[in-house]
This record gives C-alpha cells, structure tokens and sequence, in this order.
C-alpha cells in the first residue's frame, strides 16, 4: 500500500471507493439541501396517518440502514419497526397482512428485485409504501406511493459508501419529520461538519490498519443505534477485506460470543457518547480483562484509555446521529485494510454492483 500521503493515498491511486468516501460530506449537505422539503412533507402524512407498525425491506447495505431506522423509530415514535423477510412473499408464498402499516423499501440503486417485489405486493395488500433509493427512476421509487431521494449521485464503487452514510441520514430525517423532533433536526445539521473532521484524520486510520495486515477474523460490536455502524463495518471488512467478521450487540457479545475471544482477539467495539456509552465502557473494560486485541473508535478518552489500538475519532455526534458520523471512520478503515491486503477494494471477487435475488 502506498503511504498516505496528506489527507489520504497517492491520487494516482485513487479508487472510487475513496474518492466517494470522501464524498460524504458534500452528498450529506446536498440531501439535506434538496431533499429536506419532501422528508418533512412525507413526515407529516405519515404522523397523520398513524400507523400500527412499520415494515422494512433492504438487504445487505440497505439492510443496516434499516436496522438504524428500526431503533429510530420505535425509539423516536414507539411504532414496532419489523425488518422485513422478503423470502416470505417471493418464495414462500406468504399471505402477510400489512394493511394499516407503513412499508419502507431502502435500496441504493432502486433495482434489488426481492425488495421491490416486497413493496409492489405490501401497496396490493392496503399498506402505505415509501421508497428511500439514490435513483428517481428506478422499479422501486415507481413502486411506491412516496419516494425519499438520497441524492448521493452516481456511486462506482462495488461496496456501497456515501450512499449508505445518506440512506441513514435520510432515515434520520424522516425519523424527526415524523416525530416533529426539533432537537434530532439541529443534530442531523451537523452531521457533515462531523463527517469532515473525520476525513482530516484519514492518515492516522490508514497507519493503524496496517497493524491488521494478516487478520483473517474479528468481532465488531457496539449497541444501539450504532449496532447498524457494528454490522457496516463487518460487512466491508467481509467484501473488501475477506475478513471472516462477526457483528454483535454488545449486549449479545457477554450472552455467549465472550467466550471466543482469546489473548489477542481482535475486537473492533464502537463506542460513541450517548446513552450506551456507560454499558460500552463496562465492556471495554472486560475485554481487556481478557487480553483481547480490542480496537476502540470513540471521542471519549475515558474508554480509549481501556483500547489497545485507539482510533480517535474527533466528533461530538452522539444516540442517533453518530450512524453516519462513525460510518466514515468505519468505512476508511475497511479501505485501508484492503489496501494493506493487497486487495483493490473496487474489485471484490464474485460481487457485483446491483444484486438481485429473489
């Protein structure tokens, strides 16, 4: 791997993966430029229409963005959020009742075939559907009755970057237009400053990747909404690394998973300010109890002071607007470990940019 050189690697070498990475905050600021209107107008319908519950379909990205949204909403408007299985009407031939309920199909390109499936079959079936895609034109926003751009532009990168960081702000933001929450509007504001001050300090994550060089296991965990961030980074750490990579709940981790990590396993554990920061510290100090390879990403040094690589992350983004904050940092240390790999991370094998399953 090339030294990094200022802010990031050789701009001869620039991969589409960082380049977009580095995107984030400027796509960040355009969505809540352009798309804020349509959010809160959609927010609105749907705080009239009061649902029983809300039903989201997505997968692999997609999938952890609507995780985020699961802890969002149930947490913001008390509405039990379901992660959809969409086997269940694709395959199975499931007769889901989903009249009286919001359905939420989240897909980058629009084009995930089960997805759309799920949502044409939910808007037959009497449930009010909303899209959340980077493409106005694609099946799944011609789908649905509303449609939430993420206005992250064109992505080349396999492994999906700033626009899963603007799927979960996109969500952020229907959360707060739906609960008219003022406070979590002013806190989603910030968030591309926090992403900024994340890339300044892309030289000191690429040096500590390199401590990972010959990895080929890890657990990744946090809790609440950052349990998305958890999953996140497993997944591009499994797609662009080939790193066998567990995500759990920390909560889940002392259920049972503890009893895998040995002297110098690594662990990767998020833990921003918030209210799950007290629960994080506590685990923190158990794995190193353990003699666990435990690489910490938080503000606080409070905890950073139990890690045994710290990766500081210069950002007071805490609850529900660390997801897309935490995401560059994680999203930059997977790329460097592919690239410390030997591995273009533009190039995953047997991957492909839009997947469609049924």
């Amino acid at each position: 791997m090339h030294a990094p050189s200022g802010r990031g690697v050789d701009s001869r070498n620039l991969t589409h993966m960082l380049r977009e990475i580095r995107e984030a905050p400027r796509v960040a600021t355009r969505l809540l430029e352009r798309g804020g209107a349509n959010v809160r107008a959609i927010g609105t319908r749907l705080r009239r229409r009061n649902p029983v519950a809300v039903v989201i379909a997505a997968r692999g990205s997609s999938d952890n963005a609507a995780l985020y949204a699961k802890y969002l909403f149930e947490t913001r408007l008390g509405a039990p959020v379901v992660l959809a299985a969409p086997s269940v009407l694709t395959l199975l031939e499931g007769r889901l009742r989903v009249r009286g309920t919001i359905v939420i199909g989240i897909s980058q390109s629009g084009r995930s075939t089960d997805v759309v499936a799920f949502l044409a079959a939910a808007r037959a079936r009497g449930a009010l559907t909303v899209a959340v895609t980077n493409s106005a034109r694609s099946p799944l926003a011609l789908t649905a009755h509303e449609t939430i751009l993420t206005h992250a532009g064109d992505e080349r990168s396999v492994a999906a970057t700033k626009t899963y960081l603007n799927q979960v702000i996109a969500l952020a933001m229907l959360g707060s237009a739906w609960a008219g929450d003022r406070d979590l509007d002013r806190e989603i504001s910030a968030v591309p400053a926090d992403q900024q001050r994340i890339l300044a300090h892309e030289a000191q994550i690429a040096r500590i990747a390199e401590r990972y060089r010959y990895m080929d296991a890890c657990i990744v965990a946090a809790r609440g909404y950052d349990f998305a961030t958890a999953r996140e980074l497993a997944l591009k750490l499994m797609e662009a690394c080939y790193v066998v990579a567990l995500p759990l709940s920390s909560a889940d981790l002392l259920h049972g998973p503890i009893a895998l990590i040995e002297h110098d396993f690594p662990v990767f554990l998020i833990a921003p300010r918030g209210r799950t920061f007290p629960h994080l510290v506590d685990v923190a100090a158990r794995l190193r109890a353990r003699g666990a390879e435990t690489a910490i990403l938080s503000s606080e040094r409070s905890i950073l002071r139990l890690a045994r690589i710290a990766i500081d992350v210069p950002a007071q983004a805490a609850d529900a607007v660390a997801p897309p904050v935490y995401g560059v940092a994680a999203q930059l240390l997977a790329y460097y470990l592919a690239r410390t790999k030997g591995i273009n991370p533009d190039r995953p094998r047997g991957l492909r940019k839009v997947t469609r399953t049924l």
